[in-house]
């Protein structure tokens, strides 16, 4: 049994991407996550882009395990705002992973929008890091980084509990329910970071 660490404490992320390995059949990956390991210091976040984000923690999360290591930048880039929060959107209201709080706050810079002009997009990128990788880019293909994205609307209201960060605010173009009243099943067939995710599969599979 291969042992891949997922760089998070994020319970719903664990299980995402434990149901996307066992989709893909990798039956000999055992994915762990970062409480089933003992504690090292997380680095800040200071890349400014989500894929310098995801490799900075690959790679960290792999010096200190010394596992194979996979992590996850994510967050919401919305057009009227140019783009942002993006790469701040887990601390968005000053407090990282304070979810209400940075809901809140888009939602009230929203306020005076119209719908027409509320598009945006959830952005993922992923970052696998084997033991032994560095350099810039990586040397001899043991860094990958992959990206989805998934286009939508801000609504004003939230609705459904089956998220956690944006979902419920967040309407994907050619539906009517939010990111947070998809099943999870539909939700890994079509979100930023399932559809990231999936692209890391052929990845994960050389480990095997």
């Amino acid at each position: 049994m291969t042992r891949v660490l997922l760089a998070s404490r994020n319970a719903k992320k664990l299980a995402e991407l434990r149901r996307i390995v066992a989709a893909a059949g990798l039956g000999g990956i055992e994915i762990v996550g970062l409480d089933d390991l003992p504690p090292f210091p997380d680095a800040p976040e200071t890349g400014a882009t989500f894929e310098e984000n995801a490799l900075a923690k690959a790679r960290d999360a792999v010096a200190a395990t010394g596992l194979p290591a996979i992590a996850d930048d994510s967050g919401i880039a919305v057009d009227a705002l140019n783009g942002m929060p993006g790469v701040l959107s887990a601390r968005w209201s000053g407090k990282h992973g304070d979810d209400q709080a940075n809901l809140d706050l888009l939602l009230g810079q929203l306020s005076d929008v119209p719908d027409e002009r509320r598009g945006g997009a959830f952005v993922c990128a992923v970052a696998l890091a084997l033991p032994g990788a560095g350099g810039e880019g990586g040397e001899g293909g043991t860094e990958k980084v992959v990206r989805g994205e998934w286009r939508g609307t801000v609504i004003r209201e939230e609705r459904g509990a089956n998220g956690f960060g944006y979902d419920p605010i967040f309407v994907p173009d050619g539906d009517d329910k939010t990111s947070a009243e998809l099943t999870p099943e539909e939700k890994d067939a079509r979100s930023h970071r399932g559809l990231a995710l999936s692209l890391l599969v052929p990845h994960l599979r050389e480990l095997l």
